[in-house]
């Protein structure tokens, strides 16, 4: 078996059977790209069904020299979900990966703002800013609204839809990882920026056909991309002279903090984040010690 077909093989198992998305099955392909580079590069003749355990422990240990502990561990976990897949196929009976421990790491909490925060950055837009015409402020604003205000991905909100606004409901259809959809609600106040958007600034772009559904969109009537999204965030970052590392990640942070300090309940949280699994939710609970201890103080009988 070549290496150039069992990755193929394997990037269509990641999309059919487990749903990834495109995203995430190029990430996985990295990892086993990084280790067939190696074998190139040292003339080493392994199939993927012959390779052994000591040649890509010899690979992980040379990568080890030039990447942080963080990014050793995620190689070794994907190089280890591909070895699974071929054992899975039956074209392997073990997984050479399984004698290899990933090095212990930290839990890298997320960085959060508070509502303090949050309010400097959205009263930091220049709601008169005007690009080709197009008043972009109004825009930037109806965005930050959105992304803290539904708790979305970058990537759930560029490619959130009008068809997917249900305002009566109190709804939007968000599609997140692996294509999957949940609904999430959505406050009045972040329903009020999305409509003077659309009313006052969208309906004066002139819109490419393919991107006609498509909400957020840049000057030229096409979807803003993620990096336009970083681009805004961070500039409104040294508007304010905030010393935070900041991306839209961390709105996302913000707005799960903000309900659990609020008592919202963990498995609320996860519904409206997307998260697969409760484990990825309850990071949030390690941000805030204190919501605990307000729990134990309200509900238990020995208080």
């Amino acid at each position: 078996m070549k290496w150039e077909n069992a990755l193929k093989d394997y990037q269509l198992y990641l999309k059919i059977e487990r749903g990834l998305s495109k995203n995430s099955i190029d990430n996985y392909s990295l990892d086993v790209k990084k280790l067939i580079g190696y074998l190139e590069e040292h003339a080493i003749n392994k199939s993927p069904i012959s390779i052994k355990t000591d040649t890509i422990q010899q690979f992980i240990y040379e990568t080890a020299k030039i990447v942080n502990t963080r990014s050793q561990s995620r190689l070794i976990s994907g190089l280890r979900s591909f070895f699974s897949y071929l054992v899975f196929e039956d074209y392997i009976t073990t997984n050479p990966l399984d004698l290899i421990e990933s090095p212990k790491i930290g839990r890298k909490l997320p960085d959060t703002l508070s509502i303090n925060e949050i309010d400097d950055l959205i009263n930091a837009i220049d709601l008169s800013q005007q690009y080709n015409n197009i008043n972009i402020g109004q825009r930037n604003k109806a965005i930050l609204e959105t992304l803290y205000g539904c708790g979305l991905r970058v990537s759930e909100l560029t490619n959130l839809k009008i068809s997917d606004l249900f305002f009566e409901e109190g709804f939007i259809k968000v599609t997140g990882k692996g294509d999957k959809q949940r609904f999430v609600p959505i406050v009045s106040d972040t329903q009020k920026y999305i409509n003077i958007y659309r009313n006052e600034v969208r309906t004066h772009i002139n819109i490419k056909p393919e991107f006609k559904d498509t909400l957020f969109l840049n000057h030229r009537g096409k979807q803003l991309t993620r990096a336009m999204i970083f681009t805004i965030i961070k500039q409104l970052a040294e508007k304010i002279g905030l010393k935070k590392n900041i991306s839209p990640h961390t709105f996302r942070h913000s707005f799960a903090t903000h309900l659990l300090e609020n008592n919202a309940d963990l498995r609320s949280i996860q519904l409206m984040l997307g998260h697969e699994s409760i484990t990825t939710t309850e990071i949030y609970v390690h941000l805030d010690k204190s919501h605990l201890a307000k729990i134990v103080e309200k509900y238990h009988p020995r208080k």
